[in-house]
């Protein structure tokens, strides 16, 4: 079964969370870099946890940045940070949270920061 990536365009795509066993169908599917914008913890003792999905990640050469946003209080600095990201990390480039939703409010953000 293919994760239910929503591409919105060839270098960026966004999921809902991920777990390390996930992260091998990411590569597969051509993705070079993965974009936690999850809490660790906001889901509860059941989330996956940063540091266990990037150690699976790096083990697949994928690139691994965590940018946690809390959905309700995204800063203006997140933001700066996503765009970097989006300019610095080889894509395509994945980027998930709890529905996706969040990661694709912060690159539409992102995409207007010069």
């Amino acid at each position: 079964m293919s994760l239910p990536i929503t591409c919105h365009n060839d270098q960026f795509g966004t999921l809902g969370q991920i777990d390390p066993s996930h992260l091998a169908e990411i590569a597969q599917q051509g993705y070079k870099s993965v974009i936690n914008n999850r809490p660790d913890g906001e889901g509860g003792p059941d989330q996956p946890s940063s540091a266990s999905i990037q150690a699976e990640a790096e083990k697949l050469g994928l690139n691994y940045a965590y940018l946690p946003v809390v959905p309700s209080a995204m800063t203006v600095e997140q933001v700066r940070e996503m765009a970097l990201l989006l300019k610095t990390m080889p894509g395509p480039v994945l980027a998930f949270c709890r529905s996706g939703a969040r990661s694709s409010n912060l690159y539409q953000l992102a995409l207007q920061v010069k």
